[in-house]
């Protein structure tokens, strides 16, 4: 179960895409999905499961699990398609339904996401608002297009799918390009009524603190540094190569999970051995 879900708001998505600044992209300078958006996937809402069988429990139907969170099999009709995909978790399977970032974490980069705290980012990458389980030739297919460049085959979701884009955007305080702009107006000029959505699961902002004036500076003897915490105790899983982690049954791995190596994710998607 999703522990937060989206709602509408009382704006329509028009009315709040007209807020919105106009502007060109930033340079893709700097950005690296782990670095700048955290691991994916990963429990930031604490509810026990990561985000990718948060979501998988959301848009499947029926679902069995292994466990408490583990999502082993569903039914998906792909919103991007409208095509239905049996999902059976597996090396060869797994990838047939994959989840899309909206807006995409490479375009948020480019267009405001360097200007937020890492944990907004992380926020961002992990939001249900933003997060949608989709066919895994369509995610493909899209990459980080925006509006401007990719929209879903299936006309019948473009309404809510460009919604939820702007949405995002307004959320996260993120701008649009000229391009990107003229889409999505074009889009939601067939359906005005389209409402936005909001999302509590982004974190507040960070208080701004001001300081009092500094007072007499007073000596004071140091008090001893306590001992640190031990240090928890390394998984010691390892893997040769991506023929040994799906002989273990562990492909995909996602980066941060035991026995992961930087060299199984060569797209640096944050997902590897997952070809």
């Amino acid at each position: 179960m999703v522990a937060v879900d989206t709602s509408s708001t009382d704006t329509t998505a028009l009315a709040l895409l007209a807020t919105i600044p106009v502007k060109g992209k930033a340079a893709k300078t700097g950005y690296e999905r782990t670095g700048m958006f955290g691991s994916a996937w990963i429990d930031v809402d604490r509810n026990g499961c990561d985000t990718r069988n948060d979501i998988l429990a959301r848009d499947l139907s029926p679902i069995t699990k292994s466990g408490t969170c583990r999502v082993m099999t569903g039914y998906l009709v792909s919103p991007y398609t409208a095509t239905s995909i049996a999902f059976v978790r597996g090396q060869d399977t797994s990838a047939l339904v994959q989840i899309d970032h909206l807006v995409a974490l490479s375009n948020a980069w480019q267009t405001g996401a360097q200007q937020l705290t890492q944990a907004q980012r992380v926020s961002l990458a992990n939001d249900p608002i933003n997060l949608l389980a989709v066919d895994g030739r369509s995610n493909a297919q899209k990459g980080d297009g925006d509006t401007a460049t990719w929209l879903p085959s299936n006309k019948a979701i473009r309404c809510s799918y460009v919604a939820r884009q702007v949405s995002v955007k307004a959320t996260y305080g993120l701008w649009v390009t000229q391009a990107e702009h003229d889409a999505m107006t074009r889009v939601l000029g067939s359906c005005t009524g389209e409402m936005a959505l909001t999302s509590s699961f982004t974190p507040a902002p960070a208080p701004v603190v001001v300081a009092p004036p500094a007072p007499a500076p007073v000596v004071v003897a140091p008090e001893p540094a306590p001992a640190p915490a031990p240090a928890p105790a390394p998984v010691d899983v390892y893997y040769e190569n991506c023929d040994a982690v799906r002989a273990a049954g562990a492909a995909p791995i996602y980066a941060g999970a035991p026995g992961f190596q930087p060299k199984f994710d060569r797209d640096k998607d944050g997902i590897g051995c997952d070809a």
